[in-house]
């Protein structure tokens, strides 16, 4: 006869704080009628920021490219409140960011108004204080819409989880070299892939795909 397998009882831990608020946040999402889209962007310009704008990172050109791209696509830049949707005129940017106490989401306000190297001086600040605990409630409210980069942590491609009541949120997967062929010819290039989660209920796909395509063509341009 087959004995039972002598288990230890596992400790039972409960959700508190952050960790608590994120599990109520992704309930939520997970309810949303949600679809991805992806694209992939050559990262060559992107990458330069580094030079251009010394404190500078790929994700500080992320924000500034999302942002300028959410006011030319205005109807990603919304929240979904029930049976409404609520729009904005400003890009308030959240950066998804891991900490000991659990995911955390400090808003960059006025990211359309803000040039890279103000980014980049922000970003230093509300992450640096996302890490030691010492962000206030403004930090982290009024966010319209968030980025998820997992490419630091060799994550190729994935699919973020609505930041709710945001309509969509963007997963930036790492940078890898490829040998791509275009109408001027081949070469091995920094290639990222971008997916965009939406939800279904404030936007399509024709929507989603031009914010896609202006972030991308924002990321692309000379910096």
């Amino acid at each position: 006869m087959t004995q039972p397998l002598d288990l230890d009882e596992g400790q039972r831990t409960e959700l508190k704080g952050i960790r608590r608020t994120a599990a109520r946040r992704m309930v939520t999402a997970w309810e949303a009628p949600v679809f991805h889209l992806t694209v992939e962007v050559d990262m060559t310009e992107a990458s330069r920021a580094k030079v251009v704008v010394p404190g500078a990172t790929v994700t500080d050109v992320l924000v500034l490219a999302t942002a300028h791209a959410l006011t030319v696509v205005p109807a990603v830049n919304v929240h979904v409140d029930g049976e409404a949707v609520v729009s904005f005129q400003r890009a308030h940017v959240g950066i998804a960011v891991a900490t000991e106490k659990g995911l955390t989401v400090p808003i960059i306000h006025n990211a359309d108004q803000l040039d890279l190297d103000e980014i980049a001086e922000r970003r230093r600040d509300i992450v640096g204080r996302a890490r030691s605990g010492g962000l206030g409630r403004d930090d982290i409210t009024g966010g319209t819409f968030t980025i998820s980069n997992l490419g630091m942590l060799g994550v190729t491609r994935f699919d973020a989880i609505v930041n709710a009541p945001q309509a969509a949120i963007l997963a930036v997967g790492a940078t890898i070299r490829r040998n791509v062929w275009t109408e001027n010819g081949g070469g091995w290039r920094p290639i990222a892939e971008l997916t965009l989660t939406s939800d279904h209920r404030a936007l399509d796909g024709a929507i989603a795909a031009e914010f896609l395509s202006a972030l991308k063509s924002k990321l692309e341009a000379p910096v």
